[in-house]
This record gives C-alpha cells, structure tokens and sequence, in this order.
C-alpha cells in the first residue's frame, strides 16, 4: 500500500471548524491589532523615568483604578491573615472586596491584591511591565487587571479573584481533587489560547513564564495567563528573537534560550509543552525527590510520548484509565512536537489550538474525525517535523528507521490494529470538589 503524504486538513478536518470562542478570540486579535498597542520601550527612557501621575494620565492607567493605598487597606481588611492567598516572586496576595465606592460603577466583586515585596525577587520595572501589558490586552484567558497603587513605596495591583487558584495547586497539592481527562483538556487548550492571542498580534508578546503556578483557573476551570511580570514584546522588523538576560523557572524555559539568552515566540511553546506533559503525567517538571534520571519531566519521558505503546506508562495513574485512547496519544504527540529540541520544528499556538479543540470535540462525541491513533501520529508527525526536515535535522528521539515506522504505519492504516492492551473505561463519573479558595493558592 502506498501511503500519501497525510496532512491536518486533509486527516482532521474538524481542526478547521471554527467553534463561536475561537471566533471570539480571532476577534480579540483584531481588536488587539486595531491599535497602536504601547510597548516597554515607550516607557523606557532612563532619562525620563515615568512618574504616578503621568500613568495615571495615559492612555493604559485611564483604562484602570487607581487605588490609593488607604482604599486597598479596607479592601482587604488591613491585609489580614485570614485573607492572605498566597506568596510567590511578586510578593503576598491578599483576598478582597470592591464596589461601586472606590469607583462609581465599579461592579460588587472579589478581588485579588498583590503587594510588591520591594525586598523580593522582583521590583518596580515588573510591576510596571504588569500594567502596560494587562493594561491593554483583553481576552477570556488572560486574567483581568483592575487596577493599582501607586503611592510612595507601594506598588500593589488588583486583578479578578480565580476561586480555584493555580494549576500547579489543583494538579499537585496532596489534598485536590483529581483533575478529570476532559477538565486537564479544557485548561490546556484555554492556556493555548491566551499564548495563541499573545503572539498573534501585530506586535507579538513573549510570556517568557509559562508555567503550571501562573495559570489560574476559574470556577467553571476556565485557564487564565496571569503574573506578566517577565513578559516581553516580540522581535520586530527582520529580527528574529530577542536579546535578554535569561529569566523564568527552571524545568520550563527552552533549552536554546538558556544557552544563547535569544527570546522567540517559540520559546513559550516550549513551556507549553512542558505543562501539557505535567497534565498528562500528573508529575512536576523538576522533583529532587524522583529517583536518578527521573528528576527531570522532559529528559525522562519525552522519548515516550511519540510512541503509542508506552503512553500507558506516561498517564496519570490517578485518572485510573478513564481517559480516550486515541486522545491521549494525540496529546502526547503535541507535547512531544512543542518540547522539541530545536525551536523551527515546534507547532505554532495556533497550530497547537486546533488540535486540542479535536480532542474536546471528542470528549463530546465518541465518533470523533480521528479514526485511527496511527493516521494522527502520520499526520502530526508530517506536519509538524518539516522544518527539520528542511534544515537538515534529525530528531534526537527517533525511535525506529523510515522503513520499519512506513511498514508500521502501513499496518495500521490496513486496519489491522489490535489495541494497546491496557485498561480503558468508557463510564466516567463527575466529582464536584469543595475546596479552600485560600489553601488553593498556597504553595506547599
């Protein structure tokens, strides 16, 4: 038999239906494009360094509240330990309420505080970066900045309160709930979106910390980007990255960045790609206390994920098998082609959007468009590895020559596909977890 070169259009065609929110967010981008967006350099002129009043004045700091620091004391009741959230580079996060007296028309709403630490890890030109990025962009994934405080030595911003905190809590803290196969499909693919939005635009946004801890998600587990502080505008002109001194978390940077500091859109696909393996695997990027060459989540089980036989070992033994098949490998695959090597050869967060909007369709539809596991890794595979290809670079995990992966395919594609042997339940079942808005957000 003769295979055809296999590509996404032509294999998942329900990649290209365009579903009402994803509609929404390519208008998003157009509005996002609609504008001169203000960028850092506008606001990076040593010898005129920005002052409160002239942010409170501009276009950004007219489109936010700004919070005298007496108002954000009563919002949080003196930032009381009984509202305390969390802490993490920033500095604390406080739990609080505003209405329509701190602004007339501001709607009755819990908040979330954050206070700058001035001794932390970060410091003003973050906290500043905040506000010009979340001053400006709008979209359902990206958490929403209310407002600030700018007054003396406080610098403090208010963003929507997320009742479910972060993802790395809902995934790893001991006492949460497991997270269902379709619930970890959902905030992947709402994460997809808002970096989909971010580098979309005419002048693109490097998130630069995409990780579990800055994803937040909603009552209804809607993913939210939050924490900018680290973000950067995108290379312009012929440029082709950005030149910077290397920051974010261990465990989720690119490797090129952190060997030659050059920023690119791709270097958050890399991140991605590393908190999609933490959904399927329910492990942490980094974990110390994992045996010898388990430390780390990528060098151990990326050789995995391109190979439908092993994705059993990969799966989080807490979903206890009650996950798609042909899903899961799909999602591995993703994984595996963003967590390349080199950065021409991964996916683009468009790219990356369509096919996760496939597996939510099939979580609601058992006669879902991918009718073969293998005619997706065929599919995935041609698509995504062309740009190596095209330079000349092989892919370091290749598991098998081109002849025996044509010949396996081949036997697949004949229909002779026998399963994978391991355990898949069709019933699922829906928990309703309770939880504490306040111990979500801690960082144990």
């Amino acid at each position: 038999m003769t295979l055809e070169k296999l590509s996404w259009k032509s294999i998942i065609p329900c990649c290209y239906k365009v579903d009402d929110e994803f509609v929404k967010s390519k208008k998003q981008v157009k509005t996002q494009s609609s504008f001169q967006r203000l960028t850092l350099l506008d606001f990076d002129d040593p010898s005129t360094p920005l002052s409160a009043d002239e942010l409170s004045n501009s276009f950004i700091g007219s489109s936010l509240i700004n919070f005298t620091y007496t108002d954000l004391r009563d919002v949080t009741h003196n930032f009381s330990s009984s509202n305390f959230l969390g802490e993490g580079g920033f500095g604390p996060v406080y739990k609080g309420f505003v209405d329509d007296k701190y602004r007339r028309g501001l709607k009755a709403q819990v908040v979330a505080v954050k206070v700058l630490d001035t001794d932390g890890l970060q410091g003003h030109k973050e906290w500043l970066t905040e506000i010009i990025f979340l001053g400006q962009l709008r979209h359902p994934h990206l958490v929403k900045l209310i407002g600030y405080c700018w007054e003396d030595d406080n610098r403090l911003l208010v963003y929507e309160f997320l009742p479910r905190g972060s993802l790395e809590n809902q995934l790893f803290w001991k006492f949460s709930i497991t997270l269902s196969w379709s619930t970890r499909m959902k905030i992947a693919l709402g994460a997809a979106k808002g970096l989909a939005f971010l580098h979309e635009g005419d002048k693109p946004v490097i998130y630069r910390d995409f990780k579990a801890s800055n994803i937040l998600i909603d009552s209804d587990h809607t993913a939210k980007l939050s924490d900018f502080g680290l973000a950067k505008d995108g290379p312009e002109g012929d440029d082709t990255h950005v030149s910077t001194r290397i920051m974010g978390t261990h465990g989720y940077a690119a490797p090129e960045y952190i060997m030659t500091g050059h920023l690119t859109i791709m270097s958050d696909v890399y991140s991605f790609g590393v908190v999609l393996l933490e959904l399927l695997t329910g492990k942490r990027s980094l974990d110390k206390s994992r045996r010898e060459g388990e430390q780390n989540l990528v060098e151990w089980l990326r050789p995995y994920l391109r190979d439908p036989k092993r994705i059993a070992c990969v799966m989080d033994p807490r979903l206890e098998g009650e996950y798609p098949i042909k899903g899961a490998q799909t999602a591995a695959l993703v994984a595996y082609k963003c967590l390349s090597h080199y950065p021409k050869p991964r996916p683009t967060m468009d790219d990356v959007v369509k096919i996760l909007e496939t597996l939510q369709e099939e979580n609601n539809n058992t006669d879902s468009s991918i009718s073969d596991p293998m005619i997706t890794s065929t599919a995935l595979n041609s698509d995504f590895s062309s740009g190596s290809e095209k330079n000349g670079e092989k892919d370091q995990d290749a598991a098998t020559p081109e002849s025996n992966r044509k010949s396996r395919n081949e036997k697949y594609l004949n229909g002779k596909n026998q399963g994978y042997g391991w355990r898949h339940r069709i019933n699922r079942h829906r928990m309703v977890a309770s939880y504490s808005d306040t111990a979500l957000y801690r960082r144990h």
